[in-house]
């Protein structure tokens, strides 16, 4: 199965503990502690998913297919994640980029790093 749209990946974040839907840059967006966990890419078929820079681009060395940049992303904590991929990795980057918004107590109440 795949994450197929924005809705899906919306709701899918939704279910994690803390997350609210805000503004981010005019659009609303998936929020953990007011920072944002995803947000629609600027290429179509694409979202944008925040990350740390080393993590981005150990995704764009392992996984091109489903991870890659644009020169707008490129010194930016983020990296851009096509749809209709796995949906194990997807879910799984997004729970990473919430535990990185968590507080250190809520890290601490939700367990290691996914």
């Amino acid at each position: 199965m795949a994450m197929e749209d924005w809705a899906d990946l919306v709701a899918f974040a939704l279910n994690l503990p803390g997350v609210v839907i805000a503004s981010h840059y005019g659009h609303p967006v998936p929020k953990k502690n007011g920072r944002a966990i995803v947000a629609p890419g600027r290429e179509a078929g694409s979202f944008c998913l925040m990350v740390s820079t080393d993590e981005k681009q150990l995704l764009l060395d392992t996984d091109p297919d489903t991870f890659w940049q644009t020169d707008h992303y490129r010194n930016y904590p983020a990296i851009l994640v096509r749809y209709g991929r796995s949906r194990a990795r997807v879910e799984t980057g997004v729970r990473r980029s919430w535990w990185d918004l968590c507080s250190p107590p809520e890290r601490r109440a939700h367990g290691p790093r996914p």
